[in-house]
């Protein structure tokens, strides 16, 4: 299996060297050649197998020969023995034909660990195999950090450097990330937005010599590890309800659209997905662009959903890619564009194409808070305003599809925003046991000025990749 970037200028390369680059030379995005098919007996296969032979049977193809398999086994196995779930991400019932995919069972309570804790295993294997230290730098908008944190704590062979948006964050959030003692572990409070900390982390990718030094990687979800892990959970939760004997659909909240384009892959494999709905708080972009044809971004606004409060979608462009027929040329016309007027208009055969798998809803604060209480009062479930996001744009999609089942991503617990669980509910949501006392432990991290200068300065004095060179 080889993988090429969406710019089309970058060489292509395998499953452990995609995992450590992140993100391609040329600026693009890595994805495979071809799309490995599952046959229907396969997937049909899935059924009452553990999630993480589940996971095995899913993954392999996108490793092929970069990892043996015995080796690959064993990683899988161990990064999902620690969820508090015996089902990993299990299925809860919300009313007729729809259902909540719970995938907040891991340590820091959010779905980016279901990724995030394989992922950390994958890239410590590959680096201790070549013998060589990384740096990895990611940005978050709140819970790709503390993933990110929690599954690299402690590993001798890598740095982590971690950009979030300076009291953009819940507290909880900002705890997981700054309470971690662990000497390889940097917190960055970046005086800016979310997708201010994204552009620079771009513009340290872009720059060779920088990112040669501190042997740069990433782990946001434009690493297309994190995507294939993602892949797992949507054949895991459509085989429990009937797959493939039935199609399903799937409403995924998103910022940065990783996760849903995690259920566009699985789709392509085979999966019988009937619809793939892309819910947005108020920052809409993504719901725009499939209205309109036009990409374009504007000012972030925040609410109480932090971690979709993202105007620059990267995982869009792995999309795009596909819909221009992978015309590596005619995405990198499309994000010239977007550098320079931020915005792009889709022609209209890609346009069509990407409405033929997806539908968008954008959903208001205050329609947010409505579903949180609405769903409470009927049967005592506490939504996250991030997962309401997603109940409420899967109830107005279900209407149209009443007779398919509709599975909506349920991707953070609500224990992680409690003020905004107590506006509309009166209940405080209480933290599970191992993270109950994070309020009152030690913070530990640095504010950082929103300048790729002033965040390359303050990683080149603490990366140990540097000083081994």
């Amino acid at each position: 299996m080889r993988y090429i970037s969406t710019r089309g200028e970058a060489p292509a390369l395998n499953f452990t060297e995609t995992a450590l680059a992140g993100l391609a030379t040329d600026g693009g995005l890595y994805l495979p050649e071809t799309y490995p098919q599952l046959h229907a007996s396969t997937i049909a296969g899935l059924a009452g197998r553990t999630y993480a032979e589940a996971a095995e049977t899913i993954i392999a193809p996108f490793v092929g020969d970069a990892i043996p398999r015995k080796n690959l086994s064993e990683m899988i196995a161990d990064a999902y023995s620690a969820f508090r779930h015996p089902a990993v991400t299990p299925l809860a019932q919300l009313s007729d034909n729809l259902f909540l995919l719970e995938l907040f069972h891991g340590p820091t309570l959010a779905f980016k660990d279901v990724a995030m804790q394989l992922l950390g295993r994958l890239m410590n294997y590959a680096l201790k195999a070549h013998g060589k230290r990384a740096t990895v730098v990611g940005a978050t908008s709140g819970d790709t950090g503390a993933a990110a944190i929690e599954a690299f704590r402690g590993l001798d062979q890598v740095d982590v450097f971690i950009l979030y948006p300076h009291g953009r964050v819940s507290d909880v959030q900002r705890r997981q990330m700054t309470t971690v003692a662990d000497s390889n572990i940097h917190a960055i409070a970046l005086e800016g937005t979310f997708d201010d900390a994204q552009a620079i982390l771009k513009g340290l990718f872009r720059d060779a010599r920088f990112r040669d030094d501190v042997g740069l990687t990433g782990v946001n979800s434009i690493n297309w590890a994190r995507v294939v892990a993602q892949i797992v959970y949507y054949f895991t939760s459509a085989v429990a309800l009937g797959a493939p004997h039935r199609p399903v659909s799937f409403t995924v909240p998103t910022g940065n659209f990783g996760d849903i384009l995690a259920g566009y892959v699985a789709k392509k494999m085979g999966l019988p997905v009937e619809r793939l709905v892309i819910a947005t708080n108020e920052n809409d972009i993504l719901a725009r662009t499939l209205a309109t044809g036009r990409y374009e971004v504007r000012g972030v606004k925040a609410t109480q959903s932090p971690s979709m409060d993202i105007q620059v979608s990267s995982n869009f462009e792995r999309l795009l890619f596909d819909a221009y027929g992978r015309d590596g040329g005619a995405i990198r016309s499309l994000m010239a564009r977007l550098d320079q007027a931020r915005a792009f208009d889709i022609e209209a055969g890609p346009l069509a194409a990407i409405r033929a798998d997806f539908d968008a809803a954008s959903v208001s604060e205050q329609e947010t808070a409505v579903e949180i209480a609405r769903v409470y009062k009927a049967s005592e479930y506490i939504l996250d305003p991030h997962s309401a996001v997603g109940v409420a744009a899967g109830f107005r999609a279900l209407a149209k599809h009443a007779h398919t089942p509709m599975i909506v991503a349920g991707t953070a617990h609500p224990a992680k925003f409690p003020d905004a669980i107590r506006a509309a509910t009166g209940v405080h949501p209480a933290l599970p046991p191992h993270l109950a006392d994070i309020l009152e432990r030690k913070e530990r991290f640095d504010v950082v000025a929103n300048d790729i200068g002033a965040v390359e300065k303050f990683i080149r004095a603490r990366a140990r990749a540097l000083t081994a060179a």
